[in-house]
C-alpha cells in the first residue's frame, strides 16, 4: 500500500462516518498491546511529532499509564505546531491527567540539545510515520539518534521515523525498530526495507473498512498533483479534443472548459467547420483549430496527429456524430496514438463507432460509457441483471476485454480496470441535463494531461464532476445546465469543501 492509498482510506473513513479520534483511539490501543507483548511491567518512553503519527502516541502512553507502566512522553513541538486537531485533543487529555500516582512525565523538547540520553525498557517511536521527505529536521533527526543509541526494545509506529514508506529507503537517518506497528495494510516500504531498520512488521486493524478503499471520497483528493511554483504555460497539461459536427458543437466546448477548470494549463479544440466558429465564440479560452468539412474526416487525421504530438493528452467523440467516415478517421487515429502510448480518453459518439476489440491492447485509455453505450462498445447481447456486488462481478468480466479503465456512468459510477474497482456515489438527479457527461470526459482527459493515470484520472474526475454537480444543484436546482457545474469544479477539488 502507498502512503497515499493510506491517507486516502483514512480521510474516507472519516467521511464514511468514522470519527478519527476512534481511529486514532485503536492505533493508540494496538500500540499499548504490543508494548505489553515484549514486557509487563517497566518504564516506557514515548517520543511523539507533531502530526497525527505523535497522536497516536499520546493514546499509546494513556494506555501504557492504565497498564501499570511508568510513562516519559517527549513532546518534540510547541503544543501550537500540532498540525492535527485529533492528536491535539488527545495530548490535553494526557496534561489534564497530571499530577498521576505513578511515574509519568511530559517533557517538553524545545531544542535538540534538551533531548537527553533516555533509559528506558522499551521506547516508542512515533515521531514522524509516513510524511518522510529527505533530510530529517530537528529537533526530530536528534531524536533519532537518541533512539538508536538507547540499550532499549523499540517500537515504531506505522513506520520507523525516517524511513520512507514509499520504496523503503533511508536518505538521512532513521530508527532502526525492533518491531514496527503498521496500520490497516502493509505499506510498499515496509516490504522493501532493510529489516534492520524495520524489525519485525505486525499489521494491525484499526477499523478502517474496505468501503473507505472501494468508495471515492475527499480522501481521494490527495492524489492530484501540485503545481509548481516555478513552471511554465503548457507544463500542467496541454490537451486536445477531437469533438464536434455541424450539428453539435456545445459538447467539445464543455469538455475543454471543464479540462481547463480542472487544472490543465491549454487546451486544443479540433472541430470540423461548421462548429469551429459557433467553438470560438463560446470562450476565448480554448485554442480552436477548423478542420476541414462539416464532419471529423480521413482528411483531416495527419492534421489531428500533429495537434495529438504536441499534446498530453487527448479527449475523442465528444459531439462528433456517426458518419462512417468518423469512425474509420477515429480508428486510424487511434492506431498512431496507441503506438506512441498517448493518454486518450474515448467518450459519446466515438463508442458508438469504435468497439472494443478496436482498442483491446491499448492500456493508456478511458472510455466513458454509459449502460446502452457499455453494451454497444462491448458487444453485449443481453443486459445485466442481480444485485449490485453481482453487477460488478459481471462488469468487471466484461471489461477485462481492454487492457484499459471503463468509467461506466449510473446512479452509483463504477470504475475499472485490469481487476481493480472503485465506486463513486456523488452526483444527483439534477444531472441528468445533456453535457454533464461532456464536463466528465473535460475533467479526466484533463487530469490525464496533469500525469494521473488512466484509472486514478477516471476515479477523481467521476468523484469531482459528481461533487461539483451537486454543488450547482444546491444553488440552481433543477434548472441546472451542465455550463454551472464549470465554476464548481474547483470548489470540488478542495478537502475542505468536505467538510474534513
Amino acid at each position: 500500500m502507498k502512503p497515499v492509498d493510506m491517507n486516502a482510506a483514512d480521510m474516507n473513513a472519516e467521511y464514511l462516518g468514522i470519527p478519527g479520534l476512534s481511529l486514532m483511539e485503536n492505533a493508540g490501543r494496538v500500540i499499548a498491546e504490543e508494548v505489553r507483548g515484549v514486557t509487563s511491567r517497566g518504564r516506557v518512553a514515548v517520543f511523539c511529532g507533531p502530526g497525527g503519527n505523535g497522536g497516536d502516541g499520546f493514546v499509546a502512553a494513556r494506555h501504557l499509564l492504565n497498564m501499570g507502566f511508568d510513562v516519559d512522553v517527549y513532546l518534540l513541538a510547541h503544543p501550537s505546531r500540532i498540525r492535527s486537531g485529533d492528536a491535539l485533543q488527545n495530548l490535553r487529555v494526557l496534561e489534564a491527567m497530571q499530577p498521576h500516582p505513578g511515574g509519568f512525565n511530559i517533557i517538553m523538547i524545545n531544542d535538540s540539545s534538551e533531548i537527553p540520553e533516555v533509559d528506558a525498557d522499551v521506547i516508542v517511536d512515533a515521531i514522524l510515520g509516513t510524511g518522510v521527505h529527505g533530510r530529517i529536521r530537528e529537533p526530530y533527526r536528534s531524536a533519532i539518534k537518541v533512539i538508536n543509541r538507547a540499550d532499549s526494545f523499540r517500537v515504531s509506529v506505522d513506520v520507523p521515523s525516517g524511513l520512507n514508506p514509499a520504496d523503503g529507503t533511508v536518505e538521512d537517518v532513521a530508527v532502526s525498530a525492533d518491531l514496527t506497528v503498521t496500520f490497516h495494510r502493509m505499506k510498499d516500504g515496509l516490504r522493501e526495507a532493510d529489516p534492520a531498520v524495520t524489525g519485525e512488521v505486525v499489521v494491525a486493524d484499526i477499523g478502517i473498512p474496505g468501503a473507505a478503499e472501494v468508495f471515492l471520497g475527499p480522501g481521494d483528493l490527495l492524489r492530484l498533483p501540485s503545481r509548481d511554483p516555478g513552471s511554465h504555460k503548457g507544463e500542467n497539461g496541454r490537451v486536445l479534443v477531437v469533438g464536434g459536427s455541424r450539428y453539435y458543437s456545445g459538447a467539445p466546448a464543455l469538455a475543454g472548459l471543464s479540462a481547463l477548470r480542472i487544472g490543465a494549463d491549454l487546451v486544443t479544440v479540433a472541430c470540423p467547420t461548421r462548429a469551429a466558429a459557433a467553438l470560438r465564440s463560446t470562450s476565448p479560452d480554448l485554442i480552436v483549430r477548423e478542420l476541414e468539412g462539416d464532419h471529423i474526416s480521413l482528411g483531416a487525421v495527419d492534421e489531428i496527429m500533429e495537434l495529438a504530438e504536441a499534446s498530453d493528452s487527448v479527449l475523442m467523440g465528444c459531439g462528433a456524430g456517426t458518419d462512417p467516415e468518423t469512425g474509420e478517421a477515429f480508428l486510424k487515429i487511434i492506431g498512431k496514438l496507441e503506438g506512441t502510448g498517448k493518454p486518450l480518453v474515448l467518450d459519446a459518439d466515438a463508442l458508438k463507432l469504435v468497439h472494443a476489440s478496436d482498442v483491446a491492447g491499448y492500456r493508456e485509455l478511458v472510455v466513458t460509457p454509459h449502460m446502452g453505450e457499455f453494451r454497444k462498445f462491448f458487444s453485449l447481447k443481453s443486459e445485466i441483471y442481480g444485485d449490485m456486488n453481482e453487477r460488478i462481478t459481471a462488469f468487471q468480466s466484461v471489461s477485462s476485454r481492454i487492457r484499459g479503465t471503463v468509467l461506466l456512468k449510473g446512479r452509483t459510477d463504477i470504475i475499472l480496470q485490469e481487476g481493480r474497482v472503485r465506486l463513486n456515489r456523488t452526483g444527483c438527479p439534477a444531472m441528468t441535463v445533456g453535457g454533464t457527461g461532456d464536463c466528465l470526459a473535460g475533467v479526466t482527459v484533463g487530469l490525464m494531461a496533469m500525469g494521473l493515470s488512466p484509472f486514478d484520472s477516471a476515479a477523481l474526475a467521476s468523484f469531482i464532476n459528481g461533487s461539483a454537480g451537486e454543488i450547482a444543484a444546491d444553488r440552481y436546482g433543477d434548472g441546472l445546465k451542465a455550463s454551472d457545474i464549470l465554476e464548481f469544479i474547483p470548489r470540488a477539488m478542495k478537502i475542505e469543501s468536505y467538510g474534513l
